[in-house]
């Protein structure tokens, strides 16, 4: 839809919300590519024939496709929208620079766009969540380098002297990322697309599980609160359940989350003592985990009401369900005796999925549901009823595919340290990818649910676009907000 035209005067008495829509729009585009992606890798585990001999669709360069088209396409935009508009909004400003803010939307999209036809053709790094090598590696530093000039030039120009937490959690994520991708990225250029980590063997391990855990910590979870912080209190219309607490949740997360990598590294060649930080911190990591969860749930003491007719409220309250769920399973899975069970089985993946698909999932769909129509000028989404399918298909998909993950799992970790009297395995390997078959098409058909409620959403979002039309939000004088309370 053609955008209203902002004169050079309006530019200051208007939020720039072009940039919010670019990124929002793009977030739902690359959510549906990057979820059907996955379901056809997770087709491939149950019938391994598909895609036999056509190298580029074949599991190994699909999968890190996947997990970069959902994290960094679909998380990644949505967390840009979302910040880029709650900054606006609880700074009282327009975005210091609409022509930086422009080269991080495209500079991100041409990211996206290298990572969808490199990663097939076999061009990797082999690490996990950052194969992409080292020219886009770079486009990726100068890109986040805008974002963040952006973002904190924003904060610094502010018009309301306090600083909201979403815009802490926001901070956080920019910074942390930042240092994960360039120290972990390190490497020695061998040719256009071929280089050498600059660290090796065990130090390399431990860099990488440093920024793989860290990126679920900052990029998975730390941005994702931020949205939490603004759009639960936004959508309840009621402020923050415990301001005090979402500080002390804050700098508690930030400061435990660092030291937690080493726990993926478990019996491996890591130093024991290293292995045992990894966990104690993990397990210190539940406190303010959930202490963050029960203060975006209680923000509903008084309007539990709203739950019952208020599909994008459960979509906000159940993400945080899940993200409960998701932060007691991994510190539990982190102490050394779990770890020896479920290492390297499924049960691993249904916690990733549990709080990839239902905690960073369903905050990010409640979040772009409230801000769609007041992007397009509209006070409603176009089907309420369609919000509503939309939030029971993917529920119904994540429960059967996580419950799935979760048997499959325990199910290996058990047949896979099963010994008979002499002291041989009781099963071979191939018997425990044969029992596991029945759960791997159960994890598919969940997984379509899912990208069938997404599929509801991108109509929904078009009907609503067709219905409106791109507005920028009018930024209202500094008296209006003289007795507004910290939430917003």
């Amino acid at each position: 839809m053609a955008e209203l035209s902002v004169s050079n005067s309006s530019q200051h008495t208007e939020y720039n919300y072009t940039v919010v829509r670019q990124f929002a729009l793009a977030a739902v585009l690359w959510g549906v590519v990057g979820m059907a992606v996955g379901c056809w890798i997770a087709a491939q585990l149950a019938w391994p024939q598909l895609g036999q001999g056509v190298e580029w669709l074949s599991y190994g360069r699909l999968r890190p496709l996947h997990t970069n088209a959902v994290i960094f396409a679909f998380g990644g935009c949505a967390l840009f929208a979302t910040s880029y508009y709650v900054v606006q909004r609880t700074c009282n400003v327009r975005l210091i620079s609409d022509k930086l803010a422009a080269f991080h939307f495209w500079g991100w999209q041409l990211v996206i766009v290298a990572a969808a036809i490199s990663l097939p053709m076999g061009y990797t790094q082999g690490k996990e969540y950052a194969e992409l090598e080292w020219p886009i590696d770079v486009l990726i530093t100068f890109t986040w380098l805008a974002y963040a000039a952006v973002f904190f030039g924003t904060l610094a120009i502010r018009k309301v002297k306090h600083i909201y937490v979403a815009n802490w959690f926001y901070g956080a994520f920019i910074i942390a990322v930042a240092l994960l991708h360039v120290v972990n990225s390190a490497a020695i250029p061998a040719g256009w697309m071929k280089s050498y980590s600059v660290y090796a063997g065990v130090q390399d391990a431990m860099v990488q599980w440093w920024y793989g855990h860290n990126a679920v910590g900052f990029f998975l979870t730390a941005g994702f609160l931020g949205m939490m912080y603004y759009y639960i209190p936004k959508q309840v219309g009621r402020p923050v359940y415990s301001y005090r607490l979402s500080i002390v949740h804050f700098w508690a997360l930030i400061f435990t989350y660092m030291w937690a990598g080493p726990h993926h590294l478990h019996y491996t060649a890591l130093p024991d003592w290293t292995q045992s930080i990894g966990m104690v911190f993990s397990l210190i990591l539940l406190a303010p985990s959930w202490g963050g969860m029960i203060n975006g749930i209680m923000t509903l003491s008084g309007a539990w009401h709203k739950l019952r007719d208020d599909p994008i409220l459960r979509f906000l309250i159940v993400s945080l369900s899940f993200y409960g769920m998701s932060t007691f399973e991994g510190p539990m899975m982190s102490i050394k005796t779990v770890n020896a069970l479920s290492h390297y089985t499924d049960w691993t993946i249904g916690h990733v999925h549990s709080g990839a698909l239902g905690w960073v999932g369903f905050i990010t769909m409640g979040s772009l549901y409230y801000m769609v129509p007041r992007l397009f000028g509209q006070i409603h989404m176009h089907s309420k009823q369609a919000i509503e399918v939309h939030f029971w298909v993917s529920t119904i998909g994540i429960v059967l595919y996580i419950a799935a993950m979760w048997i499959a799992g325990v199910m290996q970790g058990l047949m896979w340290r099963d010994l008979n009297p002499d002291g041989t395995l009781t099963y071979s390997f191939v018997e425990s990818v044969k029992a596991t078959y029945p759960y791997y098409v159960v994890r598919f058909l969940g997984g379509v649910l899912y990208v069938t409620g997404m599929l509801v959403m991108a109509w929904n979002v078009w009907m609503t676009i067709r219905a409106g039309r791109a507005v920028n939000a009018k930024i209202p004088p500094l008296s209006s907000l003289a007795h507004a309370v910290p939430a917003h």
